[in-house]
């Protein structure tokens, strides 16, 4: 959702969707000034053993905002945006990055477990995807 739809995060989902309790209050004891980080929704879904998407819906029903993504796409205060493009790409990285792509898009995902694979902070396999043109999205939270 657009910064324009701030607090009404919920809408994105069927009306009489019901966050589970537990962990909503979970995340509500995780939340500053309205808002909680990637990396402690993605710790509530380890926590609980349920996806992140899960944790974030439930994050969208209580109308509250993610911060800091660990790609650092969003959430890092009035530049928003953390990530930069590189000036190179290793090419098996490219060539990896490239397979995973459909349309121009990579998954959140996708990019996790390609920094795992790499053995490189997720930060810079999102810098690679920059100087790439590729897209990241689906957000495994929900928020893009």
């Amino acid at each position: 959702m657009t910064h324009e739809d701030a607090g009404h995060y919920a809408a994105k989902h069927p009306p009489g969707t019901r966050p589970d309790p537990a962990i909503a209050e979970a995340v509500l004891a995780r939340v500053e000034n309205g808002h909680i980080t990637c990396s402690d929704a993605h710790r509530i879904a380890r926590d609980f053993g349920v996806s992140p998407a899960v944790v974030g819906t439930t994050i969208d029903l209580l109308e509250k905002r993610i911060a800091k993504c660990q790609l650092g796409l969003f959430g890092y205060g009035p530049q928003r945006k953390l990530v930069e493009p590189v000036d190179h790409v290793e090419p098996e990285l490219a060539a990896a990055l490239h397979r995973l792509a459909v349309d121009g898009r990579i998954r959140c995902k996708d990019c996790w477990d390609t920094a795992a694979a790499f053995s490189k902070p997720r930060l810079a396999i999102a810098a690679a995807c920059e100087h790439l043109g590729l897209k990241i999205r689906p957000c495994q939270l929900g928020a893009f």
